[in-house]
């Protein structure tokens, strides 16, 4: 029988949880698309798109349909056998607190993990009903051995082993397509050459993430059928794009075919038999874009700068004594803020009463499209007090060749899908997990082990995630881009697959890691391969970490003290 006395609980637990799933999308959804906008490989709407759906596919087509009663295993439920409707207050308490302080961190713009976020909520529950003893801080096996999936000791691991492994794993994949590619002469030829390598070992890695950390489905293979299944797989993913991509890339790229159009690359080999390339129209601005649009080199941000001051003394002194005398950093020449190209989705609001069919229309453009009508690229370049010099950071970085860059754009948008899937997969848990539980109790009035997650709760949270990342999704991306160091396709592609490579391992192994912490990670390591320590934004990587470190002691005293007000309160 539902406990009905308890219908405002669920009803509170539903309210938090969709915000806790907003959150998700808004925050860890976002940031890992954030290399694939700033390094301008795909636009900010086509990455929500592409997020949206595949987000939303995995949480409700592989989705965990069983989550484990509390996830993170920090507080032992048995505790709460007797009392039932008191693990079901916790865990609303816990979603209550993990999604108060994803709000605070994702409007202050700090990339934090979620599945932390939610651990410091159960961890407080935990100490506000129990007590300090109720909380399991280092786990151990039934053999006596420690075990890192279970009790807070996981937290301050993932600190450690995430960034240090996804940033090796990067860095040591960026020296490579450096080395072997960008700095040799014909760069975009070379790279040519090697795109279907890169394609086998992307999409046999995307196929380990899929077999090994996956979803809700059975992997039918015994452990010696596997790896053949991992190679055979990346290798005819390979023979595809030998097909039809590469033909459709040497002849944009190499032979710089100006009529080519996406959907040509299903003609395959047949691309190759096409005549010469007729001369381009008058205002044909080139095959393949700037990548590089808007960041200086070092050379050219001195002299820009060196034009800026002499212009700015030569204005100081032609200036009247009696008028007040400008400073340098007032005379600032036109080219000293980039122009932005956007285009707005949503448009200038149109004069008429409210009512009217045109202004209300605006409106509902405005209310479904202002997320995604953002200048995320643009707006990084900006100067703020956590941001600094963004120009200086990126003039420290080289410039590759853009044909070369190219190459990795397919690459990278690859990589990020795949990784926005099996999220889906999995974290989709951390909002609908705790709520499946709460779900669980109240219509049994019971504990139960495994908490089944209906259908239905999937789909709530795959909503969450998607209106989270579709409306507020571009405030983390300003931060997680070009705000700590230069991105390009070739350094973008580098950090999302050191992310991968370092997701499978940890899952493999069994070690406790953070999807955003990889990321970030993989983003400074692949920094530090320019050469230069200042080419990174240590300002912002300082508050990346800040916001690490305070979410579990955040969360869980803002559950401990709700679960403690609650259960200790006088009462009749």
């Amino acid at each position: 029988m539902p406990l009905h006395q308890y219908d405002y609980l669920l009803a509170v637990g539903t309210i938090f949880a969709f915000l806790d799933a907003w959150n998700i999308g808004a925050n860890d959804v976002a940031n890992s698309w954030a290399s694939s906008v700033s390094s301008r490989s795909v636009t900010y709407l086509q990455a929500m798109c592409g997020a949206s759906l595949m987000e939303f596919t995995g949480a409700l087509g592989v989705g965990g349909r069983v989550a484990d009663t509390i996830r993170t295993k920090v507080v032992d439920t048995k505790a709460f056998a007797a009392q039932p409707g008191l693990l079901m207050l916790g865990m609303v308490c816990a979603v209550m607190a993990s999604s108060i302080y994803l709000t605070m961190a994702t409007k202050f713009g700090m990339p934090v993990s979620t599945t932390h976020s939610i651990l410091g909520g159960v961890l407080g529950m935990g100490v506000g009903a129990l007590g300090g003893k109720g909380v399991t801080w280092v786990g151990y096996t039934k053999t006596g051995a420690l075990d890192l999936k279970q009790g807070v000791v996981q937290v301050f691991l993932a600190w450690i082993i995430a960034p240090i492994l996804s940033g090796g794993f990067a860095a040591i994949i960026f020296l490579i397509i450096k080395y072997g590619v960008l700095l040799r002469s014909n760069p975009a030829a070379k790279g040519l050459f090697l795109v279907p390598i890169y394609f086998w070992l992307t999409a046999s890695l995307i196929v380990m993430l899929l077999i090994w950390k996956g979803g809700d489905y059975k992997v039918n293979l015994t452990d010696a059928q596997i790896p053949g299944v991992i190679v055979g797989a990346g290798a005819g993913f390979a023979l595809l794009i030998t097909l039809f991509l590469v033909p459709w890339m040497y002849r944009v790229v190499i032979k710089e075919d100006w009529q080519l159009k996406t959907w040509h690359i299903f003609q395959g080999p047949f691309l190759l038999r096409r005549g010469e390339v007729p001369p381009p129209p008058a205002n044909f601005t080139g095959v393949v874009r700037n990548y590089y649009e808007g960041h200086l080199t070092r050379e050219e941000l001195e002299a820009r700068r060196g034009r800026n001051n002499a212009v700015a003394n030569d204005d100081i002194e032609a200036q009247p004594e009696h008028q007040d005398k400008k400073t340098v950093s007032d005379v600032v020449s036109e080219d000293e803020v980039p122009k932005s190209t956007h285009k707005s989705l949503i448009g200038p609001k149109p004069d008429g009463p409210w009512h009217s069919p045109a202004v209300a229309f605006w409106w509902l453009k405005w209310a479904v499209l202002r997320g995604v009508d953002q200048d995320v690229v643009s707006s990084q370049s900006e100067k703020s007090v956590i941001a600094g010099d963004v120009e200086e950071i990126h003039a420290r970085a080289r410039h590759f060749d853009n044909k070369a860059e190219f190459l990795y754009t397919f690459l990278q948008v690859m990589t990020a899908a795949a990784a926005s899937f099996t999220h889906g997969a999995n974290d989709v848990a951390n909002a609908v997990g705790p709520y499946a539980s709460i779900y669980q109790i109240w219509k049994t009035e019971a504990i139960p082990k495994k908490a089944e997650v209906p259908r239905w709760i999937l789909a709530f949270g795959g909503v969450g995630i998607c209106i989270g990342l579709w409306t507020y999704g571009y405030h983390i991306m300003r931060n997680l881009g070009n705000r700590v160091t230069l991105m390009s396709p070739s350094r973008g592609f580098s950090m999302e697959l050191g992310s991968v490579i370092t997701v499978i391992m940890a899952t493999r192994l069994q070690l406790p890691v953070s999807t955003t912490q990889c990321i970030t990670g993989a983003i400074v390591g692949v920094g530090l391969c320019n050469g230069d320590w200042r080419s990174i934004n240590w300002r912002m990587v300082s508050w990346i970490y800040l916001g690490w470190f305070i979410t579990v002691p955040v969360a869980g005293l803002i559950s401990g003290i709700l679960m403690g007000f609650i259960t200790f309160a006088p009462h009749w």
